[in-house]
């Protein structure tokens, strides 16, 4: 009853104390009924990594200096300021903590009002109120943005305005060039900059320090990145005459020693702001990645060492969370109730170090009453086959997906498994999960609904160094290279609690390696090869591709590379894509047998027409599709399909490549369009870049002749290339941009605005025209809004909500629906009107019906013909017992 009677009137104290901070560890410990160093504070910003080590030294050396006063001008630290941020000492003040400097500000006159965009850092308004100055707080958007167009009004008036990048506490950033637009837009009004939390952005990351108008005055607090709050100590930067003014305004020696020499030091270590940077943003996604799987939270964007999230569950809020964080768990977070605009549903937590921010997320998976999901372990060996290969496209999905359906044809309830995928081709399960597409078509071989548990980690690459990286579903955050290594140990986790889940509820389980079991620069941190068929004691089948050749040396060398351990786990090899005679392979077996002491199992033919999607876009970059018979050049219709740089969901095409009637040509130049009857611009892992992309390769001019009236070429976008048709792409949090706005291909009056939050659904619709039903899934970041009532709306969805939209002719029409053309009737309709418009009969009936049954039934029979089953059952440990229900199959049941 003690402890609940300290909590009794937190919402009323909230409510009363306007202008409070987090960070009061004393009486957040005695709410706890805990000494204050037994209690792990997440209430307070600072930097995780804890101060610089040289900190005691330098510490102690200033100290014998304590019996002087400090140097009034602070010279060594300005002058250090002014080396790091290439400005002159005039244009650098320095201050007992940013706090100081921002109360001082506001108090140099010369306005009628102060404009603070809220929610933002309460001390702005309290400064402004302690110097009478009246306070106006315009709301921030609806995705915690400063909207600059909606304050223009405002600053009509002289006015004092206090912005925050990264804001406090939303995380968000906006615009630098925004600002000095604005600023000089309104001279008359002072525009004062907190940039408090802006050393944790990237190094190149656009500030308003150096480059800013004459009236923005920017404040630095150097005891958030430098972790050294006790210290105080805060720069303001701004033109010559003001810091003179702001200099008169603060006390004689405001800033003590210490604090001068630690923050001179502070601004000449660039070692520990790199290694600063490169770990809080890593802390940050890890610790975002783990509070988004706590149900019934909203976890916010965030730029800076902090994240701001929302409890989301019906008639909750964020109040009896602080009290049980504090009393059962002793860990404290910042309620952000008492913020302009946000309610007690909202509260903030610091990033820490990597140990504490798991016992928080821990902390609040069981106030959440739910564990990790799935958090079952295999309560029993199931037995495995694993499919590896010694190099990327050597098969290795499809011939997964070929055993998935022979055991699930001699009778066993079977799942595939891929640890860690690597792909922009995803799809979206039932219950809006993201997995790559190869895992669903194996789940198709087992007649299984797609989990994502059966590719626990995606990876969707956006550069050269970076992916965005989804796990059991959801993206948890874009990491480089050296970020997703860091990241790894909590990846590994979820795939051992997804294949555990699994494998108790199957038979046999089906795993999938990645890439090549021998890359050794690779290996120290594995997760989807030898590591995941140690964790799973699978038997390891070895494929290679011998229709790109060299694939006995291959082989060897990927024996040799391994270890004895992993050498153990490989039951033998499966040679792949092979034109002609088997029989010309056998005295190579023998060779391979004497080096690494592993037989050949099978030698699988090159299948033609194999009717399967696509691993990954290597295929589809290269122009490669097995087609159908086709009809002569002069009865098809020709489709263009633009090759983009960073193409996703290219599965999209596939039904057209079966139709008999329509040639489908991939193509990158401008000078290849030719006239198509077509064009289709398919999905984009980046829409602005690549959008870019096709603009200085001159595609883009290309499609918007062809879509003029002079022409007869129809245009389609689907999904990122939809957003490419519209008049403008807005990226307002920088998701793929530094421009704010950039022009579409003008060929439909759309806006799309995105947003970091993912559209992730299975969903139908109805074409407006044809009246046929279409399904599929969405997968986009932000959304799509049309600019003039002369559009129309091309699909809807079950809701009557638009899915697309199309120009009144018809000719130009873009959708979110990835799959439309899955659907017979529709792709039907779709073709005729292009042999309509060359001047070819319709053929009004389906011609092909999409579906992958039969082809994953011919491909079993080819593989259960090619490999020795009997073999392969004896490794997993059924020994002679599946050897009739084998035969049967071989010989046609």
């Amino acid at each position: 009853m003690e402890k609940q009677s300290l909590f009794a009137g937190l919402p009323d104290i909230l409510d009363e104390q306007r202008f409070a901070h987090g960070g009061n560890v004393r009486r957040m410990a005695e709410q706890a009924g805990c000494l204050p160093e037994e209690l792990l504070d997440f209430s307070v910003n600072v930097n995780p990594l804890g101060p610089p080590p040289w900190l005691g030294q330098v510490v102690g050396q200033a100290l014998r200096d304590v019996d002087a006063y400090p140097d009034p001008d602070s010279y060594d630290l300005v002058m250090a300021a002014s080396e790091r941020y290439k400005v002159w000492p005039t244009q650098v003040v320095a201050g007992n903590g940013a706090s100081e400097l921002l109360f001082a500000l506001a108090g140099l006159g010369g306005y009628r009002q102060a404009v603070i965009p809220s929610p933002t850092y309460v001390d702005y308004a309290r400064a402004c109120k302690a110097h009478r100055l009246p306070v106006v707080e315009p709301p921030l958007t609806d995705d915690l943005k400063i909207d600059f167009p909606a304050m223009g009004p405002l600053l009509t008036t002289p006015s004092l305005v206090f912005l925050c990048s990264p804001n406090n506490p939303t995380g968000a950033t906006f615009s630098a060039a925004d600002l000095r637009e604005v600023a000089s837009m309104f001279p008359r009004c002072r525009f004062v900059v907190d940039e408090s939390f802006a050393e944790f952005l990237p190094e190149d990351a656009d500030r308003l320090i150096r480059n800013r108008p004459s009236n923005v005055v920017t404040v630095l607090s150097l005891t958030k990145f430098y972790a050294i709050p006790g210290l105080r100590l805060g720069l303001a930067f701004g033109d010559p005459d003001v810091m003179l003014r702001l200099k008169q305004a603060l006390p004689a020696w405001s800033v003590n020693t210490l604090a001068q020499r630690v923050g001179a030091r502070c601004l000449r270590d660039g070692r520990y702001a790199a290694r600063t940077r490169e770990q809080t943003a890593l802390l940050r996604e890890n610790l975002a990645a783990g509070l988004r799987q706590v149900p019934g939270l909203k976890v916010m964007p965030g730029a800076a060492n902090y994240l701001l999230c929302r409890v989301e569950r019906v008639g909750m809020d964020a109040v009896p969370l602080y009290e049980r964080l504090l009393v059962e768990h002793r860990i404290a977070i910042r309620l952000c109730g008492n913020y302009a605009g946000l309610d007690n549903a909202w509260f903030r937590v610091a990033v820490r170090d990597a140990d504490a921010n798991e016992r928080l997320i821990k902390a609040l998976e069981t106030i959440s009453g739910v564990g990790r999901a799935p958090v079952v372990r295999r309560t029993r060996r199931t037995p495995a086959l694993m499919l590896q290969g010694t190099s990327s496209n050597a098969g290795k999905s499809v011939l997964a997906a070929a055993f998935c359906r022979i055991f699930l044809q001699d009778g066993y309830n079977v799942a595939p498994f891929k640890a860690q995928n690597m792909s922009l081709n995803s799809y979206v399960t039932d219950q809006g999960g993201e997995m790559g597409r190869a895992q669903v078509t194996q789940a198709m071989a087992c007649r299984m609904k797609p989990d994502v548990r059966m590719n626990p980690v995606l990876l969707k690459p956006g550069s050269d160094v970076g992916s965005q990286v989804i796990v059991m579903g959801r993206p948890v955050g874009n990491m480089s290279v050296t970020e997703y290594v860091r990241y790894k140990p909590r990846a590994w986790e979820a795939v051992k609690a997804a294949y555990d889940s699994l494998a108790n509820e199957h038979d046999i389980m089906v795993l999938e390696g990645a890439g090549s079991p021998a890359e050794v620069n690779l290996k120290h941190h594995d997760i989807v090869n030898m590591a995941m068929a140690r964790y799973a004691d699978a038997r390891v089948l070895l494929a290679g591709d011998i229709d790109r050749g060299g694939v006995f040396a291959s082989m060897v060398g990927t024996m040799n590379l391994l270890t004895p351990a992993e050498r153990d786990l490989v039951e033998g090899f499966v040679i792949n894509r092979f034109r002609g005679d088997p029989s010309l392979l056998e005295p190579a077996f023998g060779q391979m047998f004497e080096h690494t002491g592993r037989p050949v199992l099978g030698t699988v033919p090159y299948i033609h027409s194999l009717g399967l999607p696509e691993e990954d876009s290597v295929s589809f970059k290269e122009g490669f599709r097995p087609e159908a018979d086709k009809l002569p050049e002069d009865q098809c219709v020709d489709v263009v399909v633009i090759d983009l740089p960073r193409i996703s969901n290219f599965n999209d095409i596939d039904p057209l490549f079966a139709e008999p009637d329509v040639r489908v040509r991939v193509v990158e130049n401008a000078r290849d369009i030719g006239t198509p009857d077509a064009v289709i611009i398919p999905g984009s892992k980046s829409t602005v870049p690549d959008m870019k992309a096709l603009r200085g390769a001159g595609v883009a001019a290309a499609i918007r002749e062809l879509a003029n009236d002079g022409h007869k070429t129809r245009v389609v976008g689907i999904c990122g290339g939809f957003q490419m048709l519209g008049e403008q792409v807005d990226d307002p949090y920088g998701l793929e941009s530094e421009s704010t706005r950039v022009d579409g291909f003008g060929l439909l009056p759309v806006q799309t605005t995105l947003a970091p939050e993912k559209t992730l659904t299975r969903t139908w619709g109805v074409h407006a025209k044809s009246g046929h039903r279409v399904n599929g899934y969405e997968i986009h970041h932000g959304q799509t809004r049309p600019l003039s009532d002369r559009l129309r709306v091309a699909i809807r969805d079950m809701e009557g909500q638009p899915l697309g939209f199309t120009r009144a002719d018809g000719r130009v029409w873009g959708t979110y629906l990835h799959g439309l053309f899955d659907a017979d009737e529709f792709r039907r309709w779709f073709i005729d009107q292009l042999r309509m418009d060359k001047g070819l009969a319709p053929l009004e009936r389906v011609q092909v019906r999409f579906d992958l049954e039969d082809a994953l039934d011919h491909l079993a029979g080819v593989v259960r013909e090619a490999v020795c089953m009997e073999k392969v059952y004896k490794a997993l440990g059924f020994s002679g017992c599946c050897t009739q229900a084998s035969l049967f199959f071989k010989i046609g049941g």
